[in-house]
């Protein structure tokens, strides 16, 4: 049989962490002595505030690949194009390179953080503390890709800027943009809003208020 592995927490040995700048106070210190933070008790609480931005970006992210992200203007006439339908346009003009940017910034890593930030939030508080590292670099793995998720938004933005040719050619954002730059903003509020101390404790614990 393979031996339990016992990890020793902060609040196992009578202490609570800084949030802000990592420094461990004993448990019962109203702020840090190092930044000046309330230190506060962990609880799976908070947990509410990731499932309301979570569900927020969720609602956002549906119109954001349903309606159109760009809208072109030119002398052959008019061209909307929504995030898959521009993929798809892309690979057609064999800009396979640009095509994958495309895809994997705008539709495979949002629906992959929807699933890691649930994944997360339902399972802390069945937890087993020797298995806890697997969760962290998830968790770690979610922090840094959010920012780039605004890859086509900012792609957007850089065209409506530059192609602005009266008559002869113009490209203007459509409603899909705000939607998802609103999504993104709002998964990476959930993301944040998670609080990854709950990963290194118990189901005991992780139900204390």
């Amino acid at each position: 049989m393979t031996p339990t592995v016992s990890v020793l927490t902060a609040r196992d040995a009578g202490l609570t962490g800084c949030t802000r700048c990592g420094r461990v106070w004993p448990e019962g210190t109203q702020a840090c002595g190092r930044c000046g933070a309330r230190l506060r008790r962990v609880s799976t609480a908070g947990l509410q505030r990731v499932w309301a931005w979570w569900l927020a970006g969720l609602i956002f992210y549906i119109p954001a690949n349903l309606y159109p992200m760009l809208r072109t203007a030119t002398l052959g006439g008019h061209q909307q194009n929504t995030i898959l339908g521009g993929v798809v346009e892309l690979l057609a003009h064999h800009n396979y390179l640009v095509a994958g940017v495309v895809f994997f910034a705008s539709l495979v890593i949002p629906v992959a953080k929807f699933f890691a930030i649930a994944y997360l939030a339902l399972s802390v508080g069945h937890e087993r503390r020797a298995g806890s590292h697997p969760h962290l670099h998830l968790y770690e793995v979610v922090e840094f890709i959010g920012r780039w998720s605004m890859i086509d938004v900012f792609v957007v933005a850089i065209l409506s800027a530059l192609v602005q040719l009266g008559a002869v050619a113009s490209i203007h954002p459509g409603p899909a943009a705000a939607s998802f730059a609103l999504s993104v903003a709002f998964t990476m509020l959930s993301a944040q809003s998670f609080d990854p101390r709950l990963i290194w404790r118990g189901p005991a614990q992780a139900k204390d208020p």
